[in-house]
């Protein structure tokens, strides 16, 4: 009886070695041969003893983002089971997640587990949060585009689209129009203020949101990053045009935020920690102050580079 493979997972490494996919899956496993795009491999050591035994190297390839270059390899056809054991194999350097191969074709693959770090184009889409408001300096996305683009003047860029106002529902129909002349390898979504506060912010509604995104980012061949949302000073929270800022709401976008991304191996980044508990840290409750924007760019630069 054949067995059902219903997992295509890129490689260009180790799992392609006939003795590492007998360790791991108890045989060769079926494959075809396939290439990725907008991507080449730099040198990873490895310190987790059983993956050296496994492969016999201490130094493994992973994936950067460069425009023009593609990456060999093959996708192999996987089990449930062979999936899971792939994973266990993978060290916590790597991340599994959705990439679009060069033939167009959507395929797993092990990604940098820091979702940043191996970005070369960034675009930033969300709220006013995002895009810097309070903030004379442009808040943390302006200082993450000053150490990205420093980083290599050549090759880097960050795109801030964030538009004080929109929610995730406008930001994912507003996204698709803009991507195309930023060549994005990296699509950041901040979600926030405006989605705590949206009348239809149902855990449904979001979960179209988010999945609109997913696919658009995709399309594009560019890693979704989903940030947010950050805590908030209730008591202070101005009210705009009736809108309702809650704690309570705020804290139940964080779960479904996480809970959507986990479900389907999409990056989340945690806002919440850094600024909770500092009203100080807020110029009126929702946006935050200079500082607290430093705050959480150092945040994230711990968490994504």
């Amino acid at each position: 009886m054949n067995e059902i493979r219903p997992h295509a997972l890129f490689s260009f490494g180790t799992l392609l070695d006939e003795r590492v996919q007998k360790t791991l899956f108890g045989q060769v496993v079926p494959q075809t041969p396939a290439a990725l795009a907008g991507h080449t491999t730099r040198p990873i050591r490895i310190t987790d003893p059983e993956v050296i035994a496994t492969s016999g190297l201490d130094v493994h390839l992973t994936l950067e983002r460069r425009i023009g270059a593609e990456v060999e390899g093959a996708v192999l056809h996987l089990t449930d089971a062979d999936l899971a054991a792939a994973d266990d194999y993978e060290v916590d350097d790597y991340v599994r997640r959705r990439a679009r191969l060069s033939s167009g074709a959507s395929a797993w693959a092990y990604l940098d587990a820091r979702p940043l770090r191996s970005a070369s184009r960034i675009v930033i889409v969300g709220d006013s949060i995002a895009y810097g408001r309070c903030d004379p300096q442009g808040g943390w996305a302006a200082r993450l585009a000053t150490g990205h683009i420093a980083a290599n003047e050549t090759d880097h860029r960050v795109f801030n689209l964030a538009v004080p106002g929109s929610t995730l529902a406008e930001v994912a129909e507003q996204t698709p129009a803009l991507l195309p002349a930023r060549l994005p390898d990296t699509l950041v979504v901040a979600a926030g203020i405006n989605d705590v506060a949206a009348a239809d912010n149902s855990p449904l509604r979001l979960e179209e949101h988010l999945d609109a995104l997913a696919a658009t980012a995709q399309t594009h061949g560019a890693r979704l990053v989903v940030l947010g949302p950050i805590w908030l000073d209730e008591d202070r929270a101005p009210a705009y045009e009736g809108l309702s800022f809650t704690r309570e709401r705020a804290s139940a976008l964080r779960e479904n935020l996480r809970s959507w991304c986990a479900a389907h191996h999409i990056d989340h980044l945690d806002l919440w920690e850094p600024l909770r508990g500092r009203p100080d840290l807020f110029a009126d409750g929702l946006h935050p102050t200079p500082e607290g924007h430093d705050i959480l760019h150092r945040h994230l630069m711990s968490v994504a580079l």
